[in-house]
């Protein structure tokens, strides 16, 4: 029974002695990508900044990306990408350091938005020790966007509508110009013969009159 009792004790000094070890000693501060919209099949980066707000330094070991694709064919994939950070680099406590974790995107990955999730893996120092100890692994979610493929064909076809209507527009005030001095012409030619018609008969009347009477 005492060997037992040692026995748990020996493991809960265990357990409280890593306990500070496995503390948060970092936190992702920031993530962003290096443009704000990506085409299928381009390859891009994300920055990633991590930030010591324990009382002692870290080391960071390596990042990883891990999308959650969603292909043409309606399937969802995971893919992580992966970056080793060799030599770890340290951070002083109150510091922070950034980092970069690349990718590519599939050629048939759908357009749309789709979720980024990034972690770290740090280990922590300690001075008692004299040794690093495994730490927690931040992380961070952001938001990836790609492009839709037909987006230029559509502003192309767009573009060309938009001059289809102006040329059309033009196309109806040159004709409306056109009709309306075809009216006008047309009405002027009324008035020319009537004022022919009348000079016409006027004439004659007037020769009548001066016919001398037998």
């Amino acid at each position: 029974m005492s060997k037992k009792r040692l026995l748990i004790a020996l493991l809960t000094f265990l357990s409280l002695m890593t306990v500070p070890f496995a503390a948060q000693a970092a936190t992702i501060t920031a993530c962003t990508f290096d443009k704000e919209t990506y085409h299928q099949g381009e390859t891009g980066y994300i920055t990633v900044t991590i930030y010591n707000d324990k009382e002692d330094k870290i080391r960071v070991t390596e990042l990883t990306a891990t999308i959650n694709y969603v292909y043409t064919d309606e399937n969802v994939y995971l893919q992580k990408f992966f970056t080793e950070v060799d030599p770890p680099v340290e951070i002083e406590q109150g510091n922070s350091s950034s980092f970069q974790i690349s990718f590519s995107l599939p050629t048939n990955i759908a357009s749309g938005y789709t979720k980024v999730d990034v972690k770290a893996v740090t280990e922590l120092w300690s001075p008692q020790s004299d040794r690093w100890f495994a730490s927690e692994h931040p992380t961070y979610q952001l938001t990836l966007f790609i492009e839709s493929p037909y987006k230029d064909q559509l502003e192309e076809q767009l573009a060309a509508n938009g001059q289809l209507e102006e040329q059309l527009e033009e196309q109806l005030a040159t004709n409306k110009n056109v009709t309306n001095m075809m009216y006008l012409f047309g009405a002027t030619t009324l008035v020319f013969a009537a004022v022919t018609a009348f000079l016409f008969i006027l004439n004659r009347r007037v020769r009548v009159l001066a016919q001398p009477i037998a």
